[in-house]
């Protein structure tokens, strides 16, 4: 297993930016993209560690069974060194954009939490996410994944993550619960083409899994009365992505679906891969 100590962690330049010295945790899977991901981060001046639901031989790759990203992030924060400001979590699949750009909002002490936009291929989730990222810039209903950071003092308080399909919201909606804000940023951004193949059908299968993890999050987190009636008030508003034509129905479908797994009592945190 990787020792992380003070000594070969490298204090991050001062060249790039007012930044805080950043440790990333990164969530894969298996080792696709393992190695393309560590030498994003090397060439960011950024310290990693690698959560790999398949071993490898790379000094930075820590094997973890897969039991879901809760519990691959509750796993990587045992590998975070003291020296540590702000802790990333980053998805294995990503390519990340402007990177430094997201610090400017840690100047404000009350912001505990910053999440990034994703940009997607065309298709039809790349047009639902376009639809969510409108309200988000208004109002934050959920988060994205794929790149966050977080204070570390505030990870601290909202960890460790229960079981939950939507672990990133979850964490969103502790980090507002015990009062700290959170941001939406759109120039630090990450480029991901994971769904770009994915079928209708299983475009429905992921609003399935989010939408049920969300709900998980709602009751996990003690989300704010306006979230909460947001969410109670969808099901009575996705009929209205019929508009969207076909892809509209599989968005409803799944967001309906994912409702009936959360009432029925659905508590886990794994999702079985779905796109190839």
């Amino acid at each position: 297993m990787i020792r992380i100590t003070r000594e070969n962690i490298k204090p991050l330049s001062a060249a790039k930016g007012d930044r805080k010295e950043t440790f990333v945790i990164v969530l894969a899977r298996d080792l696709n993209g393992v190695h393309k991901k560590h030498i994003e981060l090397q060439k960011l001046g950024l310290r990693h560690v690698i959560i790999s639901g398949e071993p490898s031989q790379n000094d930075n790759v820590i094997y973890r069974a897969p039991r879901g990203k809760y519990d691959a992030i509750n796993f990587g924060l045992k590998h975070v060194p003291e020296e540590a400001e702000i802790v990333a979590l980053n998805d294995v699949d990503t390519r990340i954009i402007n990177y430094d750009h997201a610090y400017r909002h840690f100047s404000n002490p009350r912001v505990g939490l910053i999440f990034t936009s994703v940009e997607l291929p065309e298709g039809a989730h790349s047009i639902f996410n376009r639809l969510i990222d409108s309200i988000r810039r208004h109002f934050i209903i959920a988060a994205n994944g794929e790149l966050m950071f977080i204070r570390r003092d505030v990870l601290k308080r909202v960890t460790p993550i229960p079981p939950c399909k939507a672990e990133d919201t979850l964490i969103l909606f502790r980090t507002l619960k015990i009062g700290y804000q959170a941001v939406f940023e759109t120039d630090c951004h990450v480029l991901t083409s994971r769904t770009s193949s994915a079928s209708l059908k299983n475009e429905q299968i992921f609003k399935r899994k989010v939408v049920c993890g969300i709900y998980q999050a709602l009751y996990l987190g003690d989300a704010s009365f306006s979230r909460k009636l947001f969410y109670c008030l969808l099901p009575f508003a996705s009929p209205f992505l019929l508009a969207a034509g076909r892809k509209g129905w599989f968005w409803m479908v799944g967001i309906l679906w994912g409702l009936v797994d959360f009432l029925k009592g659905d508590k886990t945190g794994y999702w079985l891969p779905t796109y190839k």
